[in-house]
């Protein structure tokens, strides 16, 4: 079943908007992907964060998108997560598309830099994005940048 979407600047956020998408963050990139990092970077600030409910009301997949210059020279999309309990639905597909969509509402149509979980890649370069430069580390997760021109 299809999500509902909502996006909205940081400022509009409320606080259990927010309170789900940290919960969310912290149950796939710290606790499920067993990696200690600091998520709450300083970045959610300037970004549009994306999120989608199932009917019930749960947040089910999230992305956060930032115009160009904030995180990397391009547009970008970032902490890209489906919800362990809403995968094999088709939910990250939806949300790739989703968040591609948005970006080109917001900032019109413009290359989007990536940074990608290397198992990743073929399901990114799917949607138009290619790698570029090498691979690296981060948080001791295999990565790449990508780009979709």
């Amino acid at each position: 079943m299809p999500l509902t979407w909502t996006l909205k600047p940081f400022a509009d956020l409320t606080t259990a908007e927010l309170y789900a998408l940290l919960q969310l963050r912290s149950e796939v990139f710290v606790v499920e992907q067993t990696c200690p990092f600091q998520d709450i970077d300083g970045q959610d600030q300037a970004a549009w964060h994306l999120l989608g409910y199932t009917a019930a009301g749960e947040l089910a997949a999230y992305s956060r998108l930032f115009g160009a210059g904030i995180s990397y020279p391009e547009a970008s999309i970032g902490r890209v997560v489906v919800s362990p309990r809403h995968r094999r639905g088709g939910h990250g597909r939806e949300l790739l598309r989703e968040s591609l969509a948005a970006l080109a509402q917001l900032f019109g149509s413009q290359p989007i830099q990536i940074g990608a979980q290397r198992y990743l890649q073929a399901f990114y370069e799917s949607f138009g994005f290619r790698q570029v430069g090498a691979g690296y580390l981060e948080d001791g997760i295999p990565h790449l940048h990508m780009v979709r021109a």
